[in-house]
């Protein structure tokens, strides 16, 4: 069976992706599957990586994947081409299964995936509803609250407000008094604290929305929680879990813990400062605690109608124990020493059979939609 790795994108966590995709390269199972690469560029461009690409990542440690951006490697998309949908030059890519490690806008929040809908290929991950709207704070936070699930309270700022004075102080003078200080801004879609900030007076808020209108129209402001914050790896298909088919199961593993030394886990605490946080596999929490997160984490995930893999992201207030939801991530960082597969092998399922799960995970979820009708 041949597993297409789709890796890189436009997103601003490209490198995240390049070395996520490298990880699953050096561990997946060589036995059982062949690999093709093909690297999204940074201008949206797909480009096929040469088979000696496989090899060089898997005999270097330390190597990532890159991009091969010559014309001769540019790959097209034939709508519907099933296992035959990728094309380079006069050749057809085989592809039985797609795995896209991509993180974030153009990868993550359904573009992709409703493209390989329309390739009609199986892939790994949630479809491109859950993946859209889980990419949205916003949005994501509406479906939880109907679904009677707690999350963190929020004000929602749109840049027809920041464009319109007297809206945009209707907006800013409700934060202050229904909030106070601190809160922390948000743009609703971007991953990796992109754009966020924490701001303690009214000069930082105005700072705060003015650098998170650069990454998104609407931007989110959340209520600061002095939390404690707890992570829960989630797989399986919400809408089709069948009992006696185990990978469609949703299932929810030993939650991890996020302690920044930072003022608070922002990109350059996850990704610049090798110090920037300690991450504590299992949490350190008790059993009770981690029943609630895990049963709690399940029902946010089938809440979207998540499917193949999610790390559903808590606040536990550090002052009245209430447990909150704060965010769901559908394409997680997936490199072996990622949170999303320490926690899996935290509870038991090791980073190289995680890898073959989802593959499994994914056909099942294709098979369920090949039996749907299309006409009448």
């Amino acid at each position: 069976m041949t597993v297409a790795i789709i890796y890189g994108g436009k997103s601003s966590e490209h490198e995240v992706s390049l070395v996520s995709a490298s990880g699953v390269v050096r561990n997946i199972n060589r036995d059982k599957y062949s690999v093709e690469l093909i690297g999204i560029s940074r201008d949206g461009k797909w480009y096929k990586a040469p088979e000696e690409e496989v090899e060089r990542i898997i005999s270097n440690d330390t190597a990532t994947l890159k991009i091969f951006a010559e014309p001769e490697n540019e790959v097209t998309i034939v709508p519907a081409g099933g296992m035959s949908c990728f094309v380079c030059g006069s050749k057809t890519i085989r592809a039985d299964v797609v795995f896209p490690v991509v993180h974030g806008q153009f990868c993550e929040d359904g573009t992709l995936q409703g493209l390989l809908d329309i390739c009609d290929i199986p892939y790994v991950g949630c479809g491109c509803m859950a993946s859209g709207i889980t990419m949205d704070k916003e949005k994501t936070k509406a479906v939880w609250r109907d679904a009677g699930l707690l999350t963190v309270p929020h004000i929602l700022m749109t840049r027809t407000e920041l464009g319109d004075s007297n809206k945009y102080d209707v907006v800013f003078d409700r934060i202050v008094n229904e909030f106070g200080f601190p809160v922390f801004v948000k743009p609703c879609n971007a991953g990796s604290s992109v754009g966020a900030s924490k701001a303690g007076s009214p000069k930082e808020l105005s700072m705060a929305l003015l650098e998170a209108f650069n990454y998104d129209n609407k931007v989110l402001i959340e209520k600061a929680v002095n939390a404690r914050e707890i992570e829960c790896s989630v797989t399986g298909i919400a809408t089709c879990e069948v009992e006696d088919n185990p990978v469609t199961l949703c299932k929810a593993y030993l939650p991890g813990e996020i302690m920044p030394t930072h003022e608070f886990y922002d990109y350059d605490a996850k990704y610049n400062d090798p110090e920037g946080a300690a991450l504590k596999v299992p949490a350190d929490l008790d059993e009770e605690t981690i029943k609630l997160v895990q049963e709690t984490a399940v029902k946010a995930y089938r809440a979207v109608d998540a499917s193949g893999l999610s790390r559903v992201d808590f606040f536990i207030d550090k002052d009245d124990s209430k447990i909150y939801l704060n965010e769901i991530n559908t394409l997680p960082g997936f490199t072996p020493i990622s949170m999303f597969p320490k926690m899996c092998e935290a509870s038991g399922l090791k980073y190289s059979d995680l890898i073959e799960y989802l593959l499994e995970e994914a056909i099942a979820k294709y098979k369920f939609k090949m039996q749907l009708l299309t006409t009448k």
